[in-house]
C-alpha cells in the first residue's frame, strides 16, 4: 500500500473507531486517580496494553532510588501502591524506536457544584467530553492505544519498538517518569501527549517553588505602631516580584514564545500570616512559583531571585536587620527545548500534516512537564503533542474535543508509521 493510500485508510479507520475510542477515555475518566492515588486506573490499563501485545512491565518506585533526584521532582511522602506502567510492542527490526509517555495522576475534582456534570462521568455533550483527566490527560493515552489499534486492524507491522508508558505523580513532580529512566527505558525519540491543541511543542518552561518568611514583630492591634507587620514588609516584595516579571517579559526574547503575554509567570499561591485578628503579624509565609525559558540556567536564576529579594530588603530598615529567607521546596522544573529541526520534530510535523492537510502550529509553552526529565536525564529527544487545552485541564468541566481526540489519533498513527517504518 503506497503512503497516501495507506493515510487514507488510517484516517477512515480511525473515524470508525469514534465509539471505541469514545468509550475507552470514558472508562478511564470514571476511575478517581488524583496524585498518589493512581494504582486503580493503572490496574484499568494493564490489560488494556496486554490485550494490544504489548510486553507489560509493572513496577512500583522504590524510595533509595529516588532520594538523589528530590531536587527534580520533590518529596515524596508514599510510594507503595503507585504503580508505572510500560509496554512494549516488539518491532519485526530495523526500524526507530519510541516511547509513548502519558501519566494518569489527576488533580482534584474540587467542589462537584462547580461542574455541570459530574466530574468523573465522561458526559458527552456534542462534540466535547467532560470529566477530570480527560484532557490532562487520559485522552492523550487513548489515543496511543487509539492508534495501535488502528494499525493492526490495517495488518501493518511495525519495524521499530514502541514503548507505551503510563507514570504516577506528574502532577507535583514527576517521579514516575523519572523512575521509567532509572529503570532503564530509552528509545530514539519520546512523545508526550500533554494537552497542546494539536500545536507541536518543543519547548517547555520551567518553574521553581519558593517559600518565602517574611519577620515582623508582634504588638496589639491597638498599638499597631509599637509593633511592624510582616505582612506590610511583604507587599513592596510582591510588588516587585511583579515588577521583575514585567520586566523579564518586556525583555526575555524567544521565537518559541512571542504568542505569549506572560512568558514566565510568577505567582503567589498561599499566604499565611499572624496569629490573632487584633495581633499585629509577627510572621508571613508565602509559597509561589517562578518561571523561567528555555535557555535559562536554574541555578543562576536561584541566585537572581534571592538577590532581587535582597534588593528589596536593603531598602528597609526593619528587613535589613531582619532578613527575609527563602526556602525551595518541591520539584524544581528545568525549563527544555528540543530543536524543531530534529527528527522527531519533523516527523510530528508531517504526521500532523498527514491527518489534517496542515502544519501544525509550532510553539513553547509555559509550564512543565515531564518532558524535561525524558530530554535532560533520559537524554531523548522528547517533544510533546496532543488533543485538548490546557487551560481548561485543572478547571471545573474539564473537557477534551472529540474531534481533536480523533485527530491526535491519526497523527500517532501516521507518526508511528514514518518514524518507527513498516516491516517488509
Amino acid at each position: 500500500m503506497d503512503r497516501e493510500r495507506l493515510t487514507q485508510a488510517i484516517e477512515r479507520q480511525v473515524e470508525a473507531q469514534r465509539d471505541a475510542l469514545v468509550a475507552l477515555l470514558q472508562k478511564l475518566v470514571a476511575i478517581p486517580s488524583v496524585t498518589g492515588e493512581e494504582s486503580a486506573v493503572q490496574d484499568a490499563i494493564e490489560p488494556e496494553l496486554a490485550a494490544r501485545g504489548l510486553e507489560v512491565d509493572r513496577w512500583e518506585m522504590r524510595p533509595e532510588e529516588i532520594a538523589p533526584y528530590r531536587w527534580h521532582v520533590g518529596d515524596e511522602t508514599r510510594f507503595e501502591n503507585r504503580p508505572n506502567l510500560a509496554g512494549v510492542l516488539r518491532g519485526a527490526d530495523g526500524g526507530r524506536s519510541i516511547l509513548l509517555n502519558a501519566h494518569v495522576d489527576t488533580v482534584d475534582n474540587g467542589e462537584p457544584e462547580l461542574w455541570t456534570y459530574p466530574p468523573l462521568s465522561g458526559h458527552v455533550d456534542g462534540d466535547l467530553l467532560y470529566g477530570r483527566g480527560s484532557c490532562d490527560m487520559k485522552g492523550g493515552l487513548v489515543s496511543y492505544l487509539g492508534a495501535l489499534d488502528v494499525l493492526k486492524a490495517l495488518d501493518i507491522t511495525l519495524a521499530g519498538d514502541v514503548t507505551v508508558n503510563t507514570t504516577v505523580g506528574e502532577e507535583d513532580g514527576g517521579v514516575g517518569a523519572l523512575s521509567t529512566i532509572l529503570r532503564g527505558y530509552r528509545a530514539d525519540a519520546a512523545l508526550i501527549t500533554e494537552p497542546t491543541r494539536l500545536a507541536l511543542v518543543p519547548a517547555q518552561g520551567g518553574s521553581l517553588v519558593m517559600r518565602l518568611t517574611v519577620p515582623g514583630k508582634s504588638a496589639h492591634g491597638a498599638v499597631r505602631d509599637e509593633g511592624v507587620s510582616a505582612i506590610e514588609k511583604f507587599v513592596p516584595i510582591f510588588q516587585d516580584l511583579l515588577a521583575w516579571e514585567a520586566e523579564r517579559n518586556r525583555t526575555l526574547d524567544h521565537p518559541l514564545y512571542s504568542h505569549l503575554t506572560n512568558k514566565a509567570p510568577f505567582s503567589i499561591g498561599v499566604v499565611r500570616a499572624g496569629t490573632w485578628a487584633s495581633t499585629v503579624a509577627e510572621s508571613l509565609v508565602a509559597e509561589g512559583r517562578l518561571g523561567l525559558l528555555p535557555g535559562e540556567d536554574v541555578d543562576e536564576f536561584r541566585q537572581a531571585v534571592v538577590d532581587r529579594i535582597d534588593g528589596v530588603a536593603r531598602e528597609d530598615a526593619w528587613l535589613r536587620e531582619h532578613q527575609p529567607t527563602i526556602d525551595w521546596f518541591g520539584g524544581q522544573f528545568a525549563p527544555v527545548e528540543t530543536s524543531v529541526d530534529a527528527p522527531i520534530s519533523q516527523t510530528v510535523i508531517n504526521a500532523h500534516n498527514a491527518a489534517t492537510g496542515e502544519d501544525p502550529v509550532i510553539e513553547g509553552v509555559p509550564y512543565g512537564a515531564d518532558m524535561r526529565l525524558f530530554a535532560l536525564l533520559g537524554e531523548m529527544d522528547c517533544v510533546m503533542y496532543g488533543a485538548g487545552d490546557v487551560r481548561v485541564a485543572h478547571h471545573s468541566d474539564e473537557h477534551i474535543s472529540i474531534t481533536e481526540l480523533l485527530t491526535a489519533t491519526k497523527t500517532i498513527a501516521n507518526l508511528l508509521v514514518d518514524w518507527c517504518g513498516v516491516a517488509e
